[in-house]
């Protein structure tokens, strides 16, 4: 996610640099053949170019919405995973009850269960990415509880079933009340309800259609751009031009670059940063002083 403190207008400009800088040759290459080689007949001075432009704004302007709604819904899934993370963090460390004698046991329960979410957002992270998951996890989970996780087609998953399992081993030790299991399993219901709502986004592209006639129509404007303007703007043509294309060639871009907010791109829902919040909130609540910094911005992008 880019998040300059101000307007960066070198990063505007190369965010479509080819595009643009072919617009300009192709600009100058028609005013040089109207003014200087006299053709003619490559004025189109009666094209409404400014009704194609309201159309093609509004169809750029649908596409971006639907673009950016799921984009939002990502970011608001992932909300929900840092809420009932938490959540889950404080019924585990606050719920469960046990003998003095099975205080050391207990405590070594609910360090595995917590350890065992942080495991799973982590790999939920790297599923959604389409990256190496079980890289990640070695650090959180002890070789024992790492077995097995490199055959599973959902990582994630088989985590999430691991931490229901703890906490019914907890309910069977009888170190959990059965209106606190209740709510320990509502919280994992909740998670994944989000896992299931990003996996969808994930594996649900958007239209072709929205992506191909969008695109199609920008560059059939931009070509007429520059045959309908050279009639009467002459030399300033390639100003005009070129400044109106930029405006089309971003929309376009900008729809597209937020189509999918798990690519592992500079565009992408910061999760990254979330997971990092989850770890350094869960780690705390089990006393940990010794915690992971907060990511921070590398060249004005929040990964």
């Amino acid at each position: 996610m880019i998040v300059p403190r101000s307007p960066q207008i070198r990063r505007m400009v190369a965010y479509i640099g080819w595009p643009l800088m072919t617009m300009a040759v192709y600009d100058v290459a028609i005013v040089v053949a109207y003014k200087v080689l006299h053709w003619q007949w490559v004025a189109l001075p009666h094209v409404p170019l400014a009704l194609y432009g309201s159309a093609i704004g509004i169809i750029l302007g649908f596409r971006n919405n639907s673009s950016y709604a799921r984009w939002w819904e990502a970011r608001t899934l992932w909300g929900a995973i840092v809420n009932n993370s938490r959540s889950l963090g404080r019924q585990v460390l606050t719920g469960m009850r046990a003998k003095a004698e099975d205080a050391a046991a207990l405590q070594e329960l609910q360090r595995r269960i917590i350890y065992h979410q942080i495991a799973y957002v982590q790999a939920l992270r790297q599923h959604l990415r389409g990256l190496d998951v079980c890289s990640e996890l070695t650090r959180l989970l002890s070789a024992e509880d790492l077995e097995g996780l490199q055959e599973q087609k959902n990582v994630p998953l088989e985590l999430q079933r691991r931490i229901g399992a703890l906490i019914h081993e907890g309910e069977a030790r009888e170190w959990i009340h059965p209106l606190q299991w209740q709510a320990m399993d509502h919280s994992l219901n909740d998670l994944g309800d989000a896992q299931g709502g990003a996996e969808r986004i994930k594996n649900t592209p958007m239209p072709k259609q929205y992506d191909y006639f969008p695109q199609l129509f920008v560059k059939i404007y931009c070509i007429m751009l520059p045959l309908g303007m050279v009639a009467n703007l002459g030399w300033f043509t390639t100003l005009g031009s070129t400044l109106v294309a930029f405006i089309f060639l971003a929309l376009d871009k900008i729809g597209r670059d937020l189509e999918d907010p798990f690519d592992n791109t500079e565009f992408d829902v910061p999760l990254t940063a979330i997971t990092t919040t989850i770890e350094v909130n869960l780690r705390q609540m089990l006393g940990e002083t010794e915690l992971p910094a907060a990511e921070k911005p590398i060249r004005g992008v929040l990964w």
